[in-house]
């Protein structure tokens, strides 16, 4: 039977998600893509999950796109680009922004072309200090996609963002970090556990509250100051009626830890 390429294992509130190609350093070729788009519609159906870890198997994150699926000999007709994008790479990262609960990224090695916006567009992103991000399509006469113009000029400002996309550039995990860019540089031998320590952590927390605060976050991308704090007042409303608020206050006022069920 063909390995796997993506491995997922669900268990105790927690969905990790492995990208398992690598000799290729996991990089996506259609297969890839589907397997995924199967784990991501098994983790939306699953009611028992709170978080999702991703991650990558063997000395890599993800090298982005298999070159080998897309390789152009001279006279061949060149290949539709925009269809990839639109039918696996973009469902893909509308996926995890959308998802109703935190998306952890563990960065355990090189992270280049879309593997490296894929890992900026989860919710916290870690990376070993051996780790790096690679914006690689200008090296191929391409433009940064999987959301790489977006998240770029967002998270770093434009001057970098050139600077990453026109040079493409190795940018250290510390740099990254120190940039804003990611959430924290660990040690290699650290990432693992401090990985799984996040997980656990929101495996325990108020989900729905979670998800709306995402929810909150990505809109201000678009809104005026107005705008947002009626999102605010919106968002609120909802979380007031679930559960865990319930729950939260209860524990509060009788000095305990609350017990949170996630709905």
């Amino acid at each position: 039977m063909t390995e796997q390429s993506v491995l997922l294992d669900i268990d105790q509130g927690i969905a990790k998600i492995t990208l398992n190609r690598p000799k290729s350093l996991n990089s996506f070729n259609v297969e890839m893509h589907e397997q995924m788009r199967s784990a991501m519609k098994s983790i939306r159906k699953d009611q028992t999950v709170r978080v999702v870890l991703l991650t990558g198997n063997g000395r890599g994150f993800c090298a982005g796109q298999d070159l080998s699926d897309r390789n152009v000999k001279p006279g061949e007709e060149a290949p539709d680009l925009g269809f990839s994008i639109e039918n696996y790479y973009n469902p893909l990262l509308q996926t995890i922004r959308n998802l109703p609960m935190p998306v952890i990224c563990a960065v355990n090695g090189i992270a280049a072309g879309a593997g490296a916006n894929i890992a900026l567009a989860c919710d916290i992103t870690l990376a070993a200090r051996s780790a790096s991000f690679v914006q690689a399509f200008c090296k191929i006469g391409l433009i940064p996609d999987s959301g790489g113009t977006w998240i770029l000029p967002r998270t770093v400002g434009l001057a970098r963002a050139k600077g990453l996309a026109l040079l493409g550039d190795k940018l250290s995990a510390e740099k990254a970090e120190q940039w804003g860019m990611i959430w924290q540089c660990v040690e290699d031998e650290e990432l693992e556990k401090e990985a799984w320590n996040l997980a656990r952590h929101f495996s325990s927390q108020p989900t729905k509250g979670l998800a709306m605060i995402k929810r909150a976050l990505h809109q201000s991308a678009h809104n005026s100051f107005d705008d947002q704090i009626l999102v605010e007042r919106d968002l609120q409303r909802l979380a007031g009626r679930t559960d865990d608020y319930r729950e939260g206050v209860a524990a509060f006022m009788e000095k305990r830890t609350p017990e949170f069920k996630g709905k």
